[in-house]
């Protein structure tokens, strides 16, 4: 079964799964689910208008952001992700903010009460702060002045003296709306992704606004036959892969919580690294190296023979599935993953040919042009979400300490 609790707490935006990695959290299902969702995004692409697919651009935004209208009294308030806590967590006044936070954050927080009031939201949204006064910058790239703002690892650059830089340089702060929620309290709403969220609120000069969804106005990103054709092709290889892979198989990591895990914190290291592996019967070798080394450092940093015990519990509640597992198997679901990689890689460098803004990353060597952070795809009928990002572009400048970040001061 799956778990759509791993990528969607209580239907909050609070966190997704890549696409790929539906095939460890879901097994069958989550295999089943990304298949669909590639295709359903080809189709989009193609200008099918039957697509069951709405699309997002994640922006590289920070810190998430609530703002709107508390149901229980009608005030105006913004909030964290603590706001989906037992006991909300909602700020009404610069009291309040001053009360839970500090610092930057709190200067933020305040800046967002006072001028997101300005909007009219009407019910709950969430967002990602792009910036505040005082953090844009104007910068020279490619003998052209732009004025950029760097929330987190994407610098975005607009040219100064366009109508949109112009609307950025006078705002006293900037968030990019992706989420809205629709209930009678906090702990219980419901969310909307993939909504056109800006054309509903009221224009302000002192925010500059946007919403996430996925528009291509150029036109620049109709995928041709032939690019339709390619994915098509690798889906169909995905698919005939997947047949290949019995039940057992697929549903025995998705349905054991510390091997999922443990394998994702596995691969993730392979992000980190900037690598992309091809060779996915090594990659089940070192899977179980990663595996069996971890279980006996966790052993040796326990001391007493309880908590030895308990270690070696896990690791054979973990190590027995690949004792009854065939590592040939094993290799299958990385080749399946490689797949839906393979299309997610052609899809999302399509889309990103519909971006407005300029993406750049800040190097020690000077800047350097970058994609965009990625996209959500949404399945508007049945509401799941995943994310698509180039994991080796976005992700690894995520991690590597040589890519300037934005809270680096």
């Amino acid at each position: 079964m799956l778990k759509l609790s791993s990528y969607l707490t209580e239907q909050k935006n609070t966190h997704m799964e890549h696409i790929e990695d539906n095939v460890l959290n879901g097994g069958v299902d989550g295999a089943r689910q990304s298949i669909n969702f590639l295709r359903a995004l080809r189709d989009m692409l193609a200008g099918n208008s039957k697509s069951s697919i709405d699309a997002t651009v994640k922006w590289d935004g920070a810190p998430a952001i609530f703002a709107g209208i508390d149901p229980n009294d009608g005030k105006f308030f913004v909030a964290k992700k603590g706001i989906f806590n037992k006991n909300p967590k909602v700020y009404k006044t610069d009291s309040d903010i001053d009360s839970d936070t500090s610092g930057d954050l709190a200067v933020k927080l305040k800046t967002a009460l006072q001028y997101f009031s300005k909007l009219g939201i009407t019910g709950v949204v969430q967002g990602d702060l792009l910036f505040t006064q005082g953090d844009t910058k104007e910068i020279e790239y490619d003998g052209e002045q732009y004025i950029t703002f760097h929330p987190n690892t994407i610098v975005y650059a607009v040219p100064k003296n366009s109508v949109l830089g112009r609307k950025i340089a006078r705002a006293r702060i900037g968030v990019v709306w992706h989420t809205t929620y629709t209930g009678n309290d906090f702990e219980t709403m419901r969310a909307t992704f993939a909504k056109s969220i800006a054309p509903s609120l009221k224009d302000s000069p002192d925010v500059f606004f946007t919403d996430a969804v996925y528009r291509d106005i150029s036109g620049k990103a109709t995928m041709t036959e032939a690019e339709s054709a390619e994915i098509t092709k690798i889906l169909s290889d995905a698919g005939k892969i997947f047949r290949q892979i019995d039940r057992d198989t697929l549903n025995g990591i998705s349905d054991n919580d510390e091997l999922l895990m443990r394998t994702k914190t596995f691969l993730n290291t392979k992000v980190r690294q900037g690598v992309r592996v091809k060779n996915t019967s090594k990659l089940a070798d070192e899977l179980i190296k990663y595996l069996m080394d971890y279980f006996s450092k966790e052993e040796a940093s326990k001391k007493t023979e309880r908590g030895k015990s308990t270690v070696r519990g896990r690791q054979s509640s973990v190590m027995n599935y690949f004792a009854k597992t065939d590592k040939n198997k094993v290799k299958l679901i990385f080749d399946l993953m490689n797949k839906l990689v393979d299309a997610k890689e052609i899809i999302i460098k399509k889309m990103d040919q519909a971006k407005t803004i300029n993406t750049l990353l800040s190097t020690k060597d000077g800047y350097k042009v970058t994609g965009q952070e990625g996209f959500v795809a949404v399945d508007r009928i049945k509401g799941n979400a995943v994310k698509l990002v180039d994991r080796l572009q976005f992700s690894h400048a995520n991690f590597s300490p040589d890519i300037q970040k934005g809270w680096q001061k």
